[in-house]
């Protein structure tokens, strides 16, 4: 599949990650699983929040089942605002962050931890910071710390924030991507629970549909109980007719009120749609901009 990815799950020592999320339920559902992971591996984890208060944070893991005082007390976890962490000295220092993080990796082994995996909230570098024009930098020349395989990270970054070219460059400067936990996934394709900026539900649909594969995808449509099921097609490489078919059959399928929605579909595939009639089907509505007028 085209598109290079990590399930938070997969997350393993030596990993510089980025996630870059469209709302607040992703970054949640990603940063507790790492959080929640790192505990259950015995390695130290720091969180370095960039939110109102740290608390907002320590109610995520608490709702992931983590006992966040009991890991705090024991010296697992820590979770710290961006200003005493990435702008200690009231700036941004990328050479100083980088001795950090191996001074907190190295204390880590020391104390007998398996050891560390970090988490950062970026949004700071938004900010009036002196030094926030270095991140680009230390983006690139952190991967070398995490390839040791030591310790591990994911730096988070909000879309909705980041200028798109920016966001680009500072993706481009780690290992891989990071998402949620996929629901299906062998090789061809790969369907990934996500939200959009508004918190909406989005299955996102990457790789190849066809015959080997159809019924799992209607499985998964089966099993979803929004009141509009989502599908994100961007990510989409083929998909062959009897999945286009198997598509507005799951929507004709569905319950009233119920619609499936596909967003992002490739123009000439929606053209397929339209000639067949499919676009036709109770509760299938294909993005607009998909088929051509």
């Amino acid at each position: 599949m085209g598109e290079v990815m990590r399930h938070v799950k997969d997350v393993k020592l030596g990993d510089h990650l980025c996630l870059a999320f469209s709302h607040e339920d992703e970054q949640r559902e990603v940063a507790s699983a790492f959080v929640s992971a790192g505990l259950e591996r015995r390695e130290r984890v720091l969180y370095f929040t960039d939110g109102p208060a740290p608390e907002r944070v320590r109610h995520w893991l608490e709702d992931a089942g983590i006992d966040v005082t009991s890991a705090m007390r024991a010296g697992r976890l820590d979770v710290v605002s961006s200003d005493d962490g990435y702008l200690t000295s009231g700036r941004f220092d990328a050479d100083a962050m980088i001795t950090t993080l191996r001074r907190e990796t190295e204390a880590s082994l020391d104390a007998g931890f398996t050891g560390f995996r970090v988490s950062g909230e970026m949004s700071w570098a938004l900010r009036d910071v002196p030094g926030a024009e270095q991140l680009e930098r230390y983006e690139r020349r952190v991967t070398a710390l995490f390839a040791e395989g030591l310790s591990a990270a994911i730096c988070q970054y909000d879309t909705r924030l980041f200028p798109a070219d920016r966001l680009d460059a500072l993706a481009g400067s780690h290992s891989d991507d990071v998402r949620m936990n996929a629901l299906f996934h062998d090789g061809q394709l790969c369907v990934i629970p996500s939200f959009d900026a508004v918190g909406g539900p989005v299955l996102r649909v990457i790789g190849t549909i066809d015959h080997r594969n159809t019924t799992v995808l209607r499985d998964i449509l089966d099993a979803d109980s929004s009141a509009d099921v989502r599908l994100d097609m961007a990510g989409l490489e083929f998909i062959d007719v009897a999945g286009l078919r198997d598509l507005a059959q799951a929507a004709a399928g569905l319950p009233r009120g119920r619609r499936l929605l596909i967003l992002n579909l490739a123009p000439m595939l929606g053209e397929v749609v339209r000639l067949v009639g499919w676009d036709r089907t109770p509760g299938l509505i294909i993005d607009p901009e998909a088929i051509p007028a």
